[in-house]
């Protein structure tokens, strides 16, 4: 008996990955015979956001295979690489350490004005709007005295946000081809067995290596810089990453994102959530600005500076970037000054918060005994 029910929850399980699977591939027919700009990835991130909350998908991507997926798009990234571009950025460090600063202190902000919420301690606040490392900064939530549910949701609304309109408006306000761009231009002749298994190596050699040296962001970062390091060093030579994988990690990737919203989680925070949803479109379009102040100072595209400035979405963006023809390394580069800066502010602006509402909390309390007296 124990194994026959062991069987039908396997089986039941697999029909809803096939589920998935089926509807996702179909809404990637159709967002590319309507023109959307990486379709895969957005069919994949509505699909999966729709079952979901219909309770008809499953509950996560598997850890392995959404390492898997970001590192693909890492590798990807990473062989993309060349001097010139990262010479470029030399010239423009100042303007991007500068848009991370100002993202920070946007996030910083809004995260006090959630705080200001009956439901929402400012521990919670702070963490909830901070513009970087979703899943790194629900994992410290509780250890700061944060409510992670509160954490969670919040910052995965900001991922999600940013996922789903960001194809729609690169398509649409800025009109790219969304024929391939420079993913493709990367493409060699590589045969697809030496391409597989230079990117396996370059994956799990990046997350060694990333965690090594406690990068956030492992499954990306560190990739990234394996398979950065190898092409600027000329080895292996005209290496590149089989084309057929890279719309299948985009899928893994939309789905990441997509199923992290449940029923459960969003009636926990519902008081808050049309606040919440309002500051994160707030962030969302103050940096929209600080992009087209980066695309004016450095000379990049508008595309450019609006994809570097994203808050949030690092593997989407890079996703976006490498099938646009923007200027990918430099956005890449832009975004990782951004989810470093953030994560390392994080605890200090939370711990900040704390002392601020401790401060508040001793006037109040000496008020209220003058007051009495």
């Amino acid at each position: 008996m124990r194994a026959s029910n062991r069987m039908t929850l396997v089986a039941g399980h697999s029909l809803r990955w096939i589920g998935l699977a089926a509807v996702s591939v179909g809404g990637w027919a159709l967002f590319e015979s309507l023109g959307l700009t990486a379709p895969s990835l957005f069919a994949a991130l509505v699909v999966a956001v729709v079952f979901a909350l219909t309770g008809l998908g499953p509950a996560a991507v598997p850890r392995p295979a959404s390492m898997a997926a970001q590192g693909t798009l890492a590798v990807t990234i990473g062989l993309m690489l060349d001097t010139e571009t990262l010479g470029a950025l030399g010239e423009n460090w100042i303007p991007a350490v500068l848009v991370g600063v100002a993202t920070l202190i946007v996030s910083a902000g809004c995260g006090a004005l959630l705080a200001l919420h009956r439901d929402v301690d400012p521990v919670t606040g702070a963490l909830s709007l901070i513009a970087g490392g979703a899943t790194g900064l629900v994992s410290i939530a509780r250890e700061l005295g944060g409510d992670e549910r509160i954490v969670a949701v919040v910052q995965y609304l900001r991922v999600a946000l940013v996922v789903v309109t960001m194809p729609l408006i690169v398509t649409f306000a800025f009109h790219t081809d969304t024929g391939g761009g420079a993913a493709t231009e990367e493409l060699s002749t590589t045969p697809w067995f030496v391409g597989t298994a230079f990117l396996l190596g370059a994956i799990v050699a990046g997350i060694v290596l990333a965690r090594l040296i406690r990068l956030p962001a492992p499954a990306t970062l560190g990739p990234l810089i394996v398979a950065g390091a190898c092409e600027l060093l000329g080895w292996p030579v005209d290496i590149s990453v089989p084309e057929v994988l890279l719309p299948l990690a985009f899928i893994v990737i939309g789905w990441q994102a997509g199923l992290a919203f449940t029923i459960a989680s969003l009636r926990a925070i519902g008081r808050i959530f049309p606040w919440a949803a309002l500051l994160v479109l707030s962030i969302g379009l103050i940096c929209a600005g600080f992009g087209w102040a980066l695309s004016a100072i450095t000379g990049v595209s508008m595309l450019t500076g609006y994809l570097a400035t994203t808050p949030g979405g690092l593997a989407a963006v890079l996703a976006v970037s490498a099938t646009t023809g923007s200027d990918v390394t430099f956005v890449a580069c832009v975004q990782v000054i951004r989810l470093v800066s953030m994560l390392v502010a994080a605890p200090l602006a939370a711990a900040a918060y704390t002392k601020l509402a401790e401060r508040k909390r001793i006037r109040a309390e000496r008020e209220s005994t003058v007051g009495a007296g």
